[in-house]
């Protein structure tokens, strides 16, 4: 049997185990790239994640894994034994990681549909591909800065929509296609494309730890694992569930988050001030700010939210050069906020003035 090392011990890392977390808790975030040397713990993050989530419900038998509760985004299967007026058998699903192999073919990654099989049989006869095995999972793609530009837009495509469109010869077939979407790379054997680059919701840069204590730790943790699995295990039992329940609670609390229009000034005049190419990353600041909210029991965003969204959401939207200083890009995140701060307090001066003029009168 193959133990899976626990999430919560992985040693350092911790701003890319937050953008997984965040991916969990709210998946239209759009996923994260994880730029990095080999050795990291990029691929044992991503399967330590799967092992923390809770199982989910799923359609007994359906190769899509649909959500017996979503009725509008059922697969073409699902919605006609509905509309039969046939029931679901439920199952309990464990979130499992689906790989997808640097090599894979645009057939191989959305499926295919066997024309002769309708034609001769009048039988919607689709082969299912790595985006429906990965529906309500996680799908992983390492080295995704080797796959072929095409691939890449396809997932893409998928992930923002939801839904994956599969047509030859005027025949269609469609089925959800909602997955945590995770890319590693390492930025020494090339890089994205910039409009790829911005499609990923998340980037996060990890290098590998220079504390001595820590790389330490690291080993240590390593052997003890190796020499014990199952007892390894346990001994993080306790912490794997407190995260496991934080990303639940986070998840029934993510709508009731409320983001003001102060933030919202503060999002937006950041992305001007770091002259930011189009609003996919203000829509994702919000997104992840109210994630960060969300996880900390918190009910509002606030400044704290932002700033820590900022690092995950601005630079791979930024810079060309994947080794260049970020520490200036913070400093005008620092005074994008006092700016609008400052404006802020004056208007609230202001009205206040004015309040005080007219009631004198």
């Amino acid at each position: 049997m193959i133990y899976t090392f626990p999430f919560s011990a992985i040693v350092g890392q911790d701003l890319m185990k937050k953008a997984l977390i965040l991916n969990v808790i709210d998946p239209t975030i759009g996923g994260v790239l994880i730029r990095g040397e080999k050795g990291t713990a990029k691929s044992t993050a991503v399967r330590a994640l799967s092992e923390l989530l809770p199982e989910y419900k799923s359609v007994k038998g359906c190769i899509f894994n649909c959500d017996p509760d979503e009725k509008t985004s059922l697969c073409d299967f699902c919605k006609e034994k509905l509309n039969k007026g046939e029931s679901f058998d439920i199952e309990l699903k464990k979130m499992k990681v689906v790989n997808l192999p640097v090599g894979s073919t645009e057939d191989r990654v959305v499926g295919t549909i066997d024309i002769e099989k309708v034609l001769n049989e009048g039988a919607k006869a689709f082969e299912p591909g790595i985006l429906a095995e990965a529906n309500r999972g996680i799908l992983y793609i390492d080295e995704v800065n080797l796959l072929s530009d095409h691939i890449v837009d396809v997932i893409l495509d998928a992930a923002a929509m939801g839904k994956n469109y599969i047509e030859r010869e005027g025949i269609s077939f469609s089925h959800p296609s909602k997955f945590v979407l995770i890319g590693t790379m390492n930025p020494e054997e090339g890089d994205l494309r910039p409009q790829l680059l911005d499609r990923f919701g998340l980037c996060v840069e990890i290098k590998g730890i220079k504390n001595v204590n820590e790389r330490i730790e690291v080993v240590k943790r390593r052997k003890e694992f190796e020499k014990s699995p199952l007892k390894f295990i346990k001994k993080w039992n306790k912490s794997e569930k407190n995260i496991r329940k934080n990303i639940i609670n986070a998840k029934k609390r993510l709508n009731r988050v409320k983001i003001s229009d102060l933030m919202l000034k503060i999002i937006a005049q950041i992305s001007i001030d770091l002259n930011v190419d189009g609003h996919r990353a203000d829509i994702i600041m919000e997104k992840t700010s109210k994630a960060l909210a969300a996880y900390s029991g918190e009910k509002e965003v606030s400044e704290i939210h932002i700033r820590e969204a900022s690092k995950m959401v601005l630079p791979h939207r930024m810079r060309k050069n994947p080794f260049e200083d970020i520490s200036v890009e913070h400093d005008i995140v620092e005074a994008s906020i006092q700016k609008i701060r400052s404006t802020s307090k004056s208007s609230e001066k202001k009205k206040v003035l004015e309040y005080s003029s007219e009631k004198k009168k």
